[in-house]
Order: structure tokens, then sequence, then C-alpha cells
């Protein structure tokens, strides 16, 4: 009986310890996702310091059951969700809270959360720059219910020097890491062979591949470098011969979808136009127009909500 007792607790003391070796450390998490970080930060516009920093206190350094059973690293909750779901209590016993195929799915997500919801449109008025202003506005927006929910993320950032991100720019990928994400995120839309490059990660936005434009690039050099036409590029990004690209912009290498099935309106913010809005979430611009029933010359009004599917 007592060797038995001392069997069972030698096997629990192992598992604790298998299970206390798995956690990440902040600095390891932050390491693993910085890159995701300013990736959605050169597309949404939220700051990488404010992206990694939620990510780090919502998700407990990617170690809670929500980071690991639901890939939920932002504690996004159903709100009208139709995907797959994962309960945990929270403010209440049994809370519905999104879950997603992948973490790089969650901080897209959270990206679309903020940029398409009212109550957080006041955020993109603020300096990109200026962490401690988003941290604020957050907790105003009512982002947590936490008081000292500004407080936190700002330690994090300053911790951690997270603002350095806010001026970075996407660092290439090793060849291992980027056929990991071509594998999982370049579904075959026709028989064209796709050679890709090794040197810079692919990405996917409504199930549609795309690149973050670097400094130098150009229509031409991004056809040659993934074996398309020029035309081909231009016809999938909705631009016509003669635009230059601007480095972090979104560049689709595959067509655009005709509708975007993971929400359904976007309102527009100031200065935004339609274009903006069919890279945004990766719906041809055309189809966009049609569903909106927009001619080409129509304006687009802060507020404005655009019909998306």
């Amino acid at each position: 009986m007592i060797a038995k007792r001392i069997n069972l607790t030698i096997l629990i003391l192992s598992i604790s310890l298998q299970m206390f070796a798995q956690k990440n450390t902040r600095q390891q998490y932050i390491d693993k996702f910085k890159d995701v970080a300013i990736k959605q930060m050169l597309v949404s516009k939220i700051p990488a310091s404010i992206i990694l920093a939620q990510a780090c206190l919502e998700s407990g350094d990617g170690n809670s059951r929500l980071a690991k059973e639901g890939n939920n690293h932002f504690g996004i909750k159903c709100h009208n969700w139709t995907g797959p779901t994962i309960y945990q209590d929270d403010d209440e016993k049994g809370e519905c809270f999104r879950k997603y195929d992948s973490p790089e799915d969650s901080f897209r997500d959270h990206s679309i959360f903020l940029t398409t919801r009212d109550r957080y449109k006041f955020l993109f008025s603020l300096d990109d720059k200026d962490y401690k202003a988003w941290a604020y506005g957050l907790k105003k927006a009512g982002y947590a219910t936490n008081p000292k929910y500004p407080e936190l993320l700002i330690k994090i950032i300053e911790d951690f020097s997270l603002f350095q991100y806010d001026y970075a720019s996407i660092t290439p990928a090793t060849q291992t890491e980027v056929a990991d994400k071509l594998e999982n995120s370049m579904p075959v839309t026709s028989h064209r062979d796709y050679s890709v490059s090794v040197s810079r990660p692919v990405y996917e936005n409504n199930h549609v591949s795309y690149i973050i434009a670097e400094i130098g690039d150009t229509y031409e050099s991004i056809a040659r470098e993934f074996r398309l036409f020029k035309k081909e590029l231009l016809r999938f990004n909705d631009i016509k011969d003669g635009h230059e690209i601007e480095p972090g912009v979104v560049v689709y290498i595959e067509k655009k979808k005709k509708k975007y099935t993971a929400s359904e309106f976007h309102t527009a913010t100031d200065g935004e136009t339609l274009y903006q809005i069919s890279q945004k979430y990766g719906i041809r611009l055309k189809n966009l127009r049609k569903m909106n029933k927009l001619k080409e010359d129509s304006q687009i009004m802060p507020g404005q909500t655009i019909k998306l599917n």
C-alpha cells in the first residue's frame, strides 16, 4: 500500500514537473510572436508593443488554457462568433470564448476586433507610437474590467522594451519557417506551379496568401519572385500599371475572395477608402462595390457601414 502511494506521488510529481518545464517564459513568448505582432501592426496600425503586451497579459505568456487549447491569446469572447468555441469561467461561469486554428489566427482576429468596432474607433486617431495613450484608451473603450489594466500593459512594455517593435519591420524568416507557413496557409487555387521565396514570410488573410512589401520591392520584382505575370499580380491587388509599392503594405499573391465570411460589416474610419477596405479583408474591389451598390467614384464617409458578405 505504501509502495503504491509512493509510486502515485512520484507520478504526480513527474507530471507536474513536465507541465512546469513546458511553460513559456515571458521573453520566450515575446521572441516567438514579435514578428506576428509587427505584421499585424503594419496591416492594422495597432502598435506592436500593445499587441504583444495584451497577448502576454491575456494569455499568461501563452500558458493559459484558452491559449493552449483554443489558440485564443487575447481573451476574446464569442460576441456573435459563428466559428469554434471554448468555454471557461471569467466574469461569469462557463463563458463562451472564440477558438482558433492557430495563434496567428488569434492575432489576426484581435486586429479585426479592434478595427471593426465603433467603441475602439477613437484609438486610431492616437499616435501609433504612443503606447501609453493606447493602453489607457483600451481601458476607456472597455476592453478589460481590471482598473489597473493600462498600468499592467505599460509595465510589460517597459520591462521588456516592447516599444522598439513599434519602429520595426518584419524580419526575414528561415527556409523552414516559410515552408511551414506555406504548407498551412497557401491553398491550391489553380494549376499554376507557384514557386515561392524563402527569404520572407508568407501570410494568409481570408484564405488568400499575401506578403508585406519591403523597401525596394516593385510589382515586377514580386511577380518574378513568385513566378507570376506582372499583370496577374496587379489584378490580384486591384492596381493599375505604374503604381508604386510603399513598404509595409499588403500585396496579395493570389486572387482575392468575393466576400469575407468572418465578419459581416466594417465601419469606415476617417479618410479610409473602399480600396483599403478591400485589401484589409481580402475581398475583390469590384465585388465590394457590387455588395454595397457603390460606383467607382463613390466616396466613403467616416462611420459608413460597409457590407463584407
